[in-house]
């Protein structure tokens, strides 16, 4: 690990957690989750795209929601490990265990939504 910012003290975050906009929400990609910044700015292109064709903040709003839930996600490094972990589980596993991995991706998505106050998935 370089001296950038990645540890933290005894489960700590990483940050906090940044208000839902979209300038904040890259921000903190920015520090925690450089490399996601090019799929950030690829789904918000076509997010904007959408709410632009269907005059709709529909598209805006669950992309919003999506990436306030990773950055929760990626800013606590013992949970973000975890759900790597579950994700690689889901695909590599057999049924049983990419049943259980399907079912904690989705408890630690639920609670991350709930964190955020922004509407569920």
């Amino acid at each position: 690990m370089g001296a950038a910012v990645t540890t933290s003290a005894a489960g700590q975050p990483l940050i906090p957690q940044p208000p839902a906009t979209v300038a904040a929400l890259r921000q903190a990609i920015s520090q925690i989750a450089p490399a996601a910044l090019p799929a950030f700015t690829r789904e918000l292109d076509q997010a904007a795209d959408q709410a632009r064709q269907g005059s709709d903040l529909a598209p805006l709003q669950r992309f919003i929601a999506q990436w306030a839930v990773y950055v929760h996600i990626q800013r606590q490094p013992e949970l973000a490990a975890d759900f790597r972990r579950w994700e690689d589980t889901s695909e590599s596993g057999d049924a049983a265990q990419a049943r259980q991995a399907a079912a904690e991706i989705g408890r630690i998505l639920d609670e991350a939504h709930a964190a955020t106050g922004l509407p569920a998935r």
